[in-house]
């Protein structure tokens, strides 16, 4: 491979076997090197395929300004993101977190704090993603040697359910303002407080998720009048169905 674009000393711009644009970020890769220059295989340590327009020109954008320390991080992140929860590669979800940690320790290096107002919610609705967010907080102290808080996990949570549900920041937010609205309904006509650690809580919250997905994407199931298992349901569940029929009222503008 030879070196088509130089962004600095450490990310060129190349193309593989087949012709496609690729980013290859290593230690000193481009040290002392020109455009057409043979790149050096032995200080490649990570290869990004170019294949969206709109994410390739944000990429490039981001080399500009993120070390390699924080490129290499990412590496790591995203390798623990993908071993627990077993999703493809996602360039966008690189960026966001890298993106959003290296903002994070400049703001710790500052003094600055960032309260996340969305916390208590997402460890209830994002539980899984919040451990992950735990987790990362270790990678960042190893690599940066700054220990960010819970709010920050929080953060590295939302990217990551963003990521999983491929949807935008804002529909996001639409989804988990839903699944409040209807927990709290539920809780307040059974008068029951929820247990957290309960797989029945863990169903349902699962449940909830997608049906405000759903809900959000305007892709809701057509009612079948001659589904016997609701007919069912109807008999058997006769005050459950009573709350479900409280869960009509508007919810947030979508």
């Amino acid at each position: 491979m030879r070196i088509v674009k130089i962004y600095n000393n450490n990310a060129v711009e190349t193309k593989d076997t087949d012709c496609r644009e690729i980013i290859v970020v290593g230690c000193g890769l481009a040290f002392k090197k020109r455009v057409g220059d043979k790149i050096d295989d032995s200080k490649i340590q990570k290869i990004f395929v170019l294949s969206e327009p709109g994410v390739n020109m944000k990429f490039r954008e981001f080399l500009s300004y993120i070390p390699l320390d924080y490129l290499i991080m990412g590496n790591e992140i995203i390798g623990y993101i993908q071993e627990k929860l077993h999703i493809e590669q996602s360039t966008l979800l690189y960026l966001g977190l890298v993106d959003h940690i290296y903002g994070a320790v400049k703001r710790y290096q500052s003094g600055i704090e960032v309260k996340n107002v969305m916390l208590w919610d997402i460890r209830r609705f994002y539980s899984e993603e919040y451990e992950i967010g735990c987790h990362l907080l270790v990678i960042v102290e190893k690599h940066a040697g700054v220990r960010l808080s819970d709010d920050e996990a929080g953060f590295f949570a939302f990217h990551i359910a963003e990521a999983r549900m491929n949807e935008n920041t804002l529909d996001m937010q639409r989804i988990m303002d839903i699944m409040v609205e209807l927990s709290n309904i539920i809780k307040y006509h059974f008068q029951v407080e929820f247990n957290q650690e309960s797989v029945y809580y863990y169903r349902f919250v699962t449940h909830l998720k997608f049906f405000a997905q759903r809900l959000v994407n305007e892709k809701l199931y057509e009612q079948d009048e001659n589904d016997e298992l609701l007919d069912t349901i109807r008999k058997k569940y006769v005050i459950a169905i009573g709350t479900v029929l409280k869960l009509s009222p508007p919810f947030p503008r979508v």
